[in-house]
Order: C-alpha cells, then structure tokens, then sequence
C-alpha cells in the first residue's frame, strides 16, 4: 500500500517491521560535475581511500565528509587544504580545489625570471654549473626542459631541429625517431622505465597534459625485443653511442624540499653521472675539447 506521495510501504502480516523507501528530499545525490565536492571525491579514489579512511586521516566526521562531497555543506579552505593534504594532492590542484569552491588561490605561482625568483634561479645556475662535465637538466611538471648546462646541449645536440624547438620536451626528445632513440644501444629498458616512470606521475597527479604525453610516447617505434636489461646493474643505466664510443650514464633527481609556489613544486633537477670509468674519462675529454 501507499502511505503519503512516493513513499511505499510494505506491512508484513504479524510482524511489526515495515520498508521505507524514500526519495527525493534526504536521497544521497552527487555533487555537481566541477564542484569542489566532486573533485574532492574524484581524488579521494584516485588515492584507494574510503570516506571513513579520509574523515579519520584529517580528522573530520565521515558525515561531513561525505556532505562535503555531495554538495550538501560547502567546506571552508582550511577544511579543503586540511583534505588536500591528506590526500597528496599538488600545489597547482589544490588552487583549483580552492577555485572550484569559490574561493581565491593559497598558493602563488611566479615565473623562474621575476624578481621574486632569484634565489631559485640562483640555486639551479649553481647546481648545474657545479655539475660539470656531467649532463644536467631541469625539467617542469610535463618534462619541458627549463634549462640546461653545456654538457646536455652537447649530449643532444645530434637531434632533429624541431625536437630543439622551444619547448624541448625531454621525453619526446629521448624516445622520437629523430632524437636520441637511434643511438640509445639499451633503447627498450630505457624506454620501459621512462614510460613506467611517466605512468607513475600520471596516477599521481591525473595531469591531461602527461596523459597525452603517454600516449604520443607509447606510438613511437620500440626497440629489438631482442634486448634484455642488465639484470646485475643497481640502477636503470642509459647507454647511448657518442661518435665511435659508448657512454653509459644514470640519472639521479632532485626537488625542492617545502615548495610553496606552484612553479618551484613543479621544478625537477635531473643530473646524470657516468656509470663506469670510461664514460667519466669521455665526457671530460669532451668537455675539455668543447673548452678548448
């Protein structure tokens, strides 16, 4: 039977339990596509979490949380920042949860050459002049080199002309036809663990940019299946002909520690050291020549 609009009722003879199903007014609903609560919610699983795991680790109600991501109560943007936090989520997405929620950015973003910059500035000139002769490179949150020292414009500087076009992307350049993939001997194990590293970032930060990345990288051409990695080295080593040798280098990565700006959370120092003697002995001997 029918017992008001829209709420059936169901007595079960002898029994005093009955089923209600209610809808409209009190029916859990999704917040709206775009809403912080939405958003919210999307990142949430995106990191395996439960509402009850989120609530416990900012130390929210689950109720609230679960208000919060249906739309039903607007967070304030310290509780946003509180569940960004928790949640790992970058500093350039956090200012789009802040946005979505009507509210106005936490986190500044300035371009390396202001003013405000120098010391950043400052401190990657000098990292990558002290690493000389070894190649070095910083690179942005979608691998766009920012800069370089000499040893990488010589490492690259075989590649096709529009490779070298502002912006150089240094996946692209490392894995085209036309960049530096005809000479990587190890190509398949260095591009197995680029893309894997690459994947890794995806699932981190869900940045469309690096997800159309991926795909444009995992179109090129692969190398011999023929090729085994080396099972007995400690790390990933990139081993690319130069002239009639081999260079054999690994890569080691560095970020700002306590980023506040977006630009500098999005900054990565790649710097490359020779994986035996030889190669040390080359890439001073090309240094010294370049010098010379």
């Amino acid at each position: 039977m029918l017992l008001g609009k829209g709420k059936p009722v169901d007595y079960l003879p002898g029994k005093c339990r009955r089923t209600v199903t209610s809808y409209g007014a009190g029916m859990t609903t999704a917040a709206p596509a775009g809403s912080v609560g939405h958003l919210l919610r999307q990142w949430r699983e995106r990191r395996h979490l439960s509402q009850l795991e989120l609530a416990a680790r900012a130390e929210v109600s689950a109720r609230h949380l679960s208000f919060v991501e249906t739309g039903r109560s607007k967070p304030t943007p310290s509780m946003i920042l509180r569940l960004a936090a928790q949640l790992e989520v970058p500093l350039r997405e956090q200012n789009t949860l802040l946005m979505s929620g009507g509210y106005a950015p936490a986190h500044p973003e300035h371009r390396l050459g202001e003013p405000s910059m120098a010391l950043v500035s400052d401190a990657i000139t000098t990292v990558l002049e002290a690493h000389e002769p070894f190649p070095a490179v910083v690179i942005d949150q979608h691998w766009d080199m920012v800069a370089g020292n000499r040893a990488i414009e010589r490492l690259i500087a075989g590649a096709a002309a529009h490779l070298l076009e502002p912006p150089v992307n240094v996946l692209r350049l490392s894995l085209h036809p036309d960049g530096l993939a005809p000479a990587i001997v190890n190509l398949g194990e260095w591009r197995g663990h680029l893309l894997e590293r690459l994947s890794r970032e995806i699932a981190a930060s869900a940045d469309a940019g690096l997800m159309a990345l991926l795909d444009e990288l995992t179109g090129y051409p692969g190398a011999d299946s023929r090729t085994q990695p080396d099972t007995d080295a400690i790390v990933v080593p990139l081993r690319i002909r130069f002239g009639d040798a081999e260079l054999a280098m690994f890569s080691m990565t560095t970020v700002f520690g306590t980023p506040r700006d977006v630009t500098v959370s999005e900054l990565a120092i790649e710097t490359f050291y020779p994986a035996d003697a030889g190669s040390s002995a080359l890439l001073r001997d090309l240094a010294s020549t370049a010098a010379g």
